[in-house]
């Protein structure tokens, strides 16, 4: 599940003609990026959500991916956050666990491929959900004081008010069909989804190992173009 329906405010005045996950990073779209290391991890279906200029994606889709079956989850009539979004997609969704991915994020794999690390580490048994985490120290561009913490098992607590936490969520997750269940109707943040598994004990993160960026404004396209070009 490719998450690319969101209004792009931030990235204004580049999204003032296009949605946010077509604005080019490293001469490709965002959306192409995300594309390319879920076919680099050997996924062959993929669900993305649509809304704000929405034609425009479609086309983008319909003209540059072949060589995945893609379905639209089409949110026109109503945004529905992130939440929403997946309750929207869930009857396109036809494997359990699943990745959705934010379209507005961009990384680079380090030793290991960060789609194949979810997999791996995957516990059906004892996760609800599974949250690509980066240190915040290696977070690139990102302003924040820090979403979670980790236990040595792997579960996750969220950071106190006030306080910093040393890990940030990527925008990347591995989600059981589960986590949905009795989910609010209309739009919702996954937070609210994130919360229960954490209060069930079922939300568990695992470390990125290579390189992560917030891409969330224009300046934040040439602070990553440049720290890749160092790399």
């Amino acid at each position: 599940m490719v998450m690319a329906a969101g209004l792009g405010k931030r990235m204004r005045p580049l999204t003032a003609t296009r949605p946010k996950p077509l604005v080019e990073v490293a001469g490709k779209a965002l959306l192409d990026h995300v594309l390319d290391r879920l076919r680099a991890a050997g996924i062959e279906r993929v669900v993305v959500n649509v809304h704000y200029l929405a034609d425009s994606l479609e086309a983008h889709l319909h003209a540059r991916v072949k060589d995945l079956d893609v379905a639209i989850s089409d949110e026109r009539d109503q945004l529905l956050e992130t939440g929403g979004g997946l309750v929207r997609a869930r009857p396109l969704i036809d494997c359990d666990p699943f990745i959705a991915v934010n379209s507005d994020n961009f990384w680079v794999d380090g030793p290991t491929d960060a789609l194949k690390l979810l997999a791996s580490q995957w516990d059906s048994e004892k996760m609800d959900c599974l949250l690509l985490l980066v240190p915040l120290a290696r977070a690139g561009n990102h302003s924040g004081v820090g979403d979670f913490h980790m236990d040595s098992a792997g579960r996750l607590r969220r950071r106190a008010s006030g306080r910093v936490a040393p890990f940030v969520f990527t925008g990347i997750q591995m989600v059981a069909q589960r986590l949905l269940d009795g989910a609010p109707e209309g739009p919702f943040s996954t937070n609210i989804l994130w919360d229960k598994a954490i209060e069930e004990g079922r939300c568990f993160g695992t470390v990125h190992q290579g390189l992560w960026f917030d891409v969330g404004t224009p300046g934040a396209i040439r602070a990553t173009e440049e720290a890749l070009e160092r790399e």
